[in-house]
């Protein structure tokens, strides 16, 4: 009789060395090419550079400001895009007519790009945070309406008409069979809107900004200063990553009764 076998996880030590290991060869390999190069600094900055312009700017206090208004621009537009493809993408997926009613108008603003629609609602709503927030609700808007119609549709009809046949509430439905049922598929399409959000405020702040770190960018490539580019662009990196990785870990806080069922 053969014993299955258990995998264990690898440790934290391991796989944090399989992280920084790739890391550290890159930033070594991008270190030695500035240097033999012989590029100057607002060609291709060296990793030092970049590490004594990030701390500059830190400690001054430029960075942390810039970054607080592209989080709260990032947060509020992901917020508010989610909620209102959360409420259409639901009437969407249970109304057939709603749904051709409102399908070409929801394809064809995908056709155009945000890079083009930007400078309008600049011109709009002004320079201010609002139009950020706007832009920032409008990016995120349809992966996480598709993922949701996609979601609710995915309902085993079987399932709903136990519950029809149980006389459970229209409310009972939706909060004990649709809304678990869907919740895998709509935190797909957040992790999509969560990185995408990020891309819409940073193209908010380069069609008109004076703050931001988009802002912070067209300083650093007006100025030649390329390390100061560098730091704003990794920092927007990191903070693509954070809420990506928020996005799983509120996946797998809510999704626990899966992997308890499986």
């Amino acid at each position: 009789m053969e014993i299955p076998l258990k995998l264990t996880p690898k440790p934290r030590l391991e796989r944090l060395f399989g992280l920084l290991a790739p890391l550290t060869i890159v930033l070594l390999a991008w270190e030695l090419f500035a240097r033999l190069g012989g590029f100057p600094a607002f060609i291709l900055p060296s990793p030092a550079q970049v590490g004594a312009r990030f701390w500059q700017t830190l400690t001054a206090g430029n960075l942390l400001f810039h970054l607080q208004v592209t989080l709260t621009e990032v947060l509020l537009g992901l917020a508010i895009g989610s909620l209102l493809a959360l409420a259409l993408g639901y009437a969407i997926a249970k109304s057939r007519l709603f749904e051709r009613l409102l399908a070409p108008f929801l394809v064809a603003s995908q056709a155009v790009p945000i890079v083009a629609i930007a400078p309008l609602l600049v011109i709009w709503f002004g320079s201010g945070i609002f139009s950020k927030i706007l832009i920032c609700a409008l990016i995120v808007f349809f992966p996480v309406l598709v993922n949701t119609v996609v979601g609710i549709r995915a309902v085993p009809r079987s399932l709903n008409e136990l519950m029809r046949s149980l006389r459970a509430s229209r409310w009972q439905i939706f909060r004990h069979l649709e809304i678990p049922s869907a919740l895998p598929v709509f935190l797909g399409g957040l992790r999509i809107g969560a990185t995408l959000s990020v891309i819409g405020a940073v193209v908010g702040e380069f069609v008109g900004a004076d703050k931001g770190l988009g802002f912070l960018i067209n300083v650093g490539r007006g100025q030649y200063d390329t390390a100061l580019v560098f730091v704003a662009v990794f920092t927007l990196v990191a903070l693509a990553l954070t809420l990506y990785g928020l996005v799983v870990l509120l996946e797998k806080h809510l999704l626990t009764w899966q992997e308890n069922h499986l």
